[in-house]
């Protein structure tokens, strides 16, 4: 196909603060479909996806697992790029938000901002979303709880940098109008301009002080870039964007983009804020936000405690990678939320996959070997009214397919290419190629019932491809041909007569049992149940206590020093120094990391299980490159040797000490 440009697609780029279960990993699979489905269209396509790794919830998560927020979040990351891995995701590129190279931009965007007059520094008082990262006014709030997640919100307030919103909403509300398909579906489209524009905007708080791990704003080190604006973006940086002029020839290729593809829920950041932050950089805005549904299972949000998450990597391990592919894509509607369980998976996979489009290619391959060993040959015998039916319906079904994928109604676009395989059976049903063998004289026939088939299969294949990439390859394969590239679909004879299909087929789809199915299913949900109750357990067995956290101080301010009794639970030397160490200290519920020039006096295992003396409100610090959040108290001789201060008798991980 010859060049039709340049395709820039992204995906929202997922949150590491766990394990993403497969209503996620939908948004990653359906954006795959796509950009194969461009790129055999002759896009040059640019695929991006990646993690949002920086924010309050992320620093907590780190603490409880007693790690600092940098290995918390590679260990997730690497855990959601495998995941993209498994379900065969075609990225060109893989962006994280602690990447250095963006990070800096970031700075760059904020300070830039600042520089113009649109972010200015005030404080923020409010109801705060932890999980959502999100301050809300009391009129934004749903029976008191936050009206994005449903979860429980606790008054802040704190110093803060805000956007100035209101300066460019007439200007985007003027661009959303004039750009009918800039937000998609149409109800998402309503609701940004009825709930959020068309009332007015309030300014947006874009700095944090409340936490640390997030990126520095670089002229004013007390805070952090607030998420959204940190996330929102990769991107333009992870094409090569620079905030002071020196963008890219990458970046000047592909922005703006074509497509951003992102969740029902997270559509405000991406119509309004992301919108706004393109206009006072001057930036054009991408061509199409939009917003799918979710994936719920037995229509009901996914729940550990539930017992009803759903993992891709088990899916996968069970039906495998190209069944999971399917069942997402074709079961989720274009704009009501879509619905999950093992049996309905298992159900959609013995009907479409292992009857209609497996057992038809294992027929035609095994009818062609057992009538002709295995040549496929076109003898031009041909029913005009039974062939140009089905010739007219295979190759019809492409501009069906262009014209559903153009409006992204991948559902849709897969149901017309297995009506494909539907009209293969019907026609096998129609020809009855076991009656035409009885025949010698309808020898020709037969044969050219047979090479229509396999004419009509790798035709549909081909189609298939975006969506089922292993599959399509696995049936061309078996039939001793390579796939075709949509220029050549609408085409019909072009498989070469005479050829030969493999001797041996592949079953494609195995039929499942539904009784091994549920229990796969229950014995998977019992297991998460048992753990989500052991760490629990846990956590109420601890041998820890709490007390108010005083306010940070400079060592100068000893008289407010905040001391408490601290458990070290992890201990290891840091690189390239001589002296320090670095241990991950308990200190009631919370877990801080604290550097300490001890080396010469204690190994790494020594420290491991012992209570110390902590000074819990220094001001953190960073040593040798690694963040300190506290202080380890130790008693000096007069040769120099250090012994740390420890309780005389048990106390509990966080006892006041005073």
């Amino acid at each position: 196909m010859t060049n039709k440009g340049n395709y820039y697609l992204t995906t929202a780029i997922a949150y590491t603060s766990g394990k993403p279960h497969i209503g996620n990993n939908y948004e990653i699979v359906l954006a795959d479909s796509i950009a194969r489905f461009k790129r055999k269209e002759g896009y040059d396509v640019f695929f991006q996806t990646g993690t949002d790794e920086h924010g309050q919830k992320i620093e907590l998560k780190a603490q409880d697992a007693g790690v600092s927020p940098k290995e918390f979040v590679d260990k997730v990351a690497g855990t959601i790029q495998g995941l993209c891995d498994l379900l065969n995701i075609s990225y060109d590129k893989f962006i994280r938000t602690t990447d250095d190279y963006h990070e800096k931009q970031v700075q760059k965007i904020f300070k830039r901002l600042y520089d113009q007059g649109d972010i200015y520094k005030g404080a923020y008082e409010g109801m705060y979303c932890t999980p959502c990262e999100s301050f809300w006014t009391e009129s934004q709030l749903k029976d008191g709880k936050c009206p994005d997640c449903g979860r429980d919100v606790k008054p802040a307030k704190e110093e803060a940098y805000f956007f100035r919103m209101s300066k460019y909403a007439d200007k985007l509300i003027k661009h959303i109008n004039e750009h009918p398909e800039f937000i998609q579906p149409v109800s998402r489209k309503n609701e940004m301009m009825n709930n959020f524009l068309l009332p007015g905007l309030q300014d947006l708080c874009v700095s944090r002080t409340s936490f640390k791990w997030g990126i520095p704003v670089d002229f004013d080190d007390r805070h952090v870039v607030y998420v959204w604006l940190d996330a929102l973006t990769n991107y333009i940086t992870g094409i090569g964007y620079d905030a002071e002029g020196n963008s890219t020839e990458q970046y000047k290729k592909l922005w703006p983009a074509d497509l951003h593809l992102i969740g029902k829920d997270i559509i405000r950041f991406h119509t309004i804020y992301w919108p706004i932050f393109l206009m006072a950089l001057g930036e054009e805005l991408p061509k199409q936000v939009f917003g799918h549904p979710w994936l719920l299972m037995n229509n009901d949000k996914m729940s550990k405690s539930k017992g009803n998450v759903i993992y891709a990597d088990d899916l996968v391990d069970y039906f495998g990678v190209d069944a999971v592919r399917y069942y997402v894509l074709h079961e989720m509607p274009y704009e009501n939320d879509g619905n999950a369980t093992w049996e309905l998976i298992a159900e959609r996979s013995n009907s479409d996959l292992a009857n209609t489009l497996g057992n038809l290619v294992n027929r035609t391959i095994s009818m062609s070997n057992k009538y002709f060993g295995g040549v496929v040959a076109d003898k031009g015998a041909e029913d005009a009214d039974l062939d140009n039916d089905l010739k007219s319906t295979i190759t019809g079904t492409y501009a069906k397919v262009v014209e559903k994928m153009a409006t992204l109604r991948v559902a849709d676009a897969l149901t017309e290419i297995f009506g494909i395989f539907k009209r293969c059976n019907k026609y096998i049903d129609e020809t009855e190629p076991w009656v035409l063998a009885k025949d010698e004289a309808k020898a020709d026939r037969l044969s050219t019932v047979l090479y229509n088939l396999v004419e009509g299969i790798v035709i549909g294949a081909s189609l298939l491809e975006p969506f089922m990439p292993a599959t399509a390859e696995k049936i061309v394969a078996q039939l001793n041909t390579k796939l075709r590239g949509f220029d050549e679909v609408e085409k019909f004879g072009l498989y070469e007569s005479g050829n030969k299909v493999t001797d041996q087929p592949e079953i494609l789809f195995a039929r499942l049992d539904m009784k091994e199915v549920a229990e796969k299913e229950e014995a998977l949900r019992l297991a998460m149940i048992e753990s989500v109750k052991a760490a629990e357990e846990a956590v109420e067995e601890a041998n820890v206590i709490d007390i108010e956290p005083k306010e940070e101080i400079s060592y100068d301010d000893f008289a407010k020093l905040q001391f408490q009794v601290g458990e070290i639970i992890a201990c290891e030397a840091v690189p390239k120094s001589k002296k320090l160490l670095c241990s991950q200290v308990r200190v009631g519920s919370r877990v801080r990391q604290i550097v300490s020039g001890i080396k010469a006096h204690y190994s790494p295992e020594e420290m491991v299980g012992k209570k110390v003396m902590v000074l819990v409100n220094l001001k953190p610090a960073t040593l040798a490159g690694v963040l300190s959040e506290g202080m380890l108290l130790c008693a000096e001789d007069a040769e120099g040797n250090l012994a740390l201060m420890t309780p005389e008798k048990e106390m509990p991980a966080g006892a006041e000490i005073c």
